[in-house]
């Protein structure tokens, strides 16, 4: 998926006053300080294109994988884990509506050819809803490419074309929190378990076959299992929680840089700082100078 960029106030959205933004973003680095926590004033929609995101909704954390989607509500908080923009591509689109409470009562605006029937319960299973995440919902994906077309060519049509891709948007999120009704994904659990298992014991040089072993999985459809989940491959996943628990350790200032590097298993501090830099943008040094006030 191509990135873009549209917002309120530039021509491609002249037609569209109810998007307040249109995006899609690749992220190479972490990037600190950009998901800032903050409450939303509009019906935001994120949908995972590739990449592992820590994301905190209403105060509870999520981690959302390729193909998975958040909506937020107005008046919800949303922001990354400790403010961080983690690796990956990830689209976006604001939408501001008429009206949207908190008994469900939701009017989408004159653009929109839902029913008020259907609005009403569209917005009671928007709010009725526990967790504001949804997983493997790849459609979304093609319905975000079909509006950023629209929008970028404008052929005959498009203003109808959009609205209309938009209104199947609505329809596709509550069929899905509907059916899936909070379920989890076939493999989470044990997922989430390897994670705890490889974050206790970092230090250790871990290899693909152990990986694969926790799991019970052979190499092969273990190394497409954290793929398609996670958009990295196996070892490329273990850097980054790697690199994520030595963002937390350089916050404090008894502990050495080499320590840290060897704690979180890289091999030497050289390797260490290669590594945190190119994820982030800066050498681990910097990084705690940056982020560690100096009365402390």
């Amino acid at each position: 998926m191509n990135q873009y960029f549209f917002k309120k106030g530039s021509i491609e959205l002249d037609a569209f006053p109810h998007i307040v933004e249109l995006v899609s973003k690749k992220i190479n680095v972490i990037q600190f300080d950009s998901l800032k926590k903050q409450v939303s004033g509009f019906l935001s929609i994120y949908y995972v294109v590739d990449g592992r995101f820590d994301w905190m909704i209403d105060e509870k954390h999520y981690v959302l994988y390729p193909g998975d989607l958040a909506v937020i509500l107005p008046g919800q908080s949303f922001g990354g884990v400790k403010d961080l923009l983690d690796i990956g591509t990830v689209s976006w689109m604001h939408l501001g509506l008429e009206q949207f409470e908190r008994n469900g009562k939701i009017d989408m605006g004159k653009w929109s050819r839902l029913s008020d029937h259907e609005c009403r319960t569209i917005g009671r299973i928007l709010f009725q809803n526990n967790c504001p995440v949804l997983s493997e919902v790849k459609e979304i994906g093609d319905l975000f490419h079909n509006v950023q077309n629209e929008v970028t060519n404008q052929e005959i049509g498009y203003i109808t074309s959009v609205n209309h891709f938009i209104d199947q948007l609505f329809i596709l999120i509550a069929r899905q929190l509907t059916h899936q009704n909070n379920s989890r994904r076939d493999f989470p659990q044990t997922f989430l378990n390897l994670e705890q298992s490889l974050r206790e014991n970092l230090s250790h040089q871990w290899t693909l076959e152990e990986m694969a072993a926790l799991v019970g999985l052979g190499t092969t459809a273990f190394s497409e299992k954290v793929k398609n989940y996670t958009g990295f491959s196996p070892l490329n996943y273990l850097i980054n929680i790697r690199i994520t628990e030595a963002i937390k350790l350089l916050k404090r200032q008894d502990v050495h840089v080499t320590d840290i590097a060897l704690d979180v298993g890289f091999y030497s501090s050289q390797h260490f700082a290669t590594t945190f830099k190119k994820l982030t943008g800066y050498t681990p040094s910097d990084f705690r100078k940056k982020n560690i006030p100096e009365s402390e």
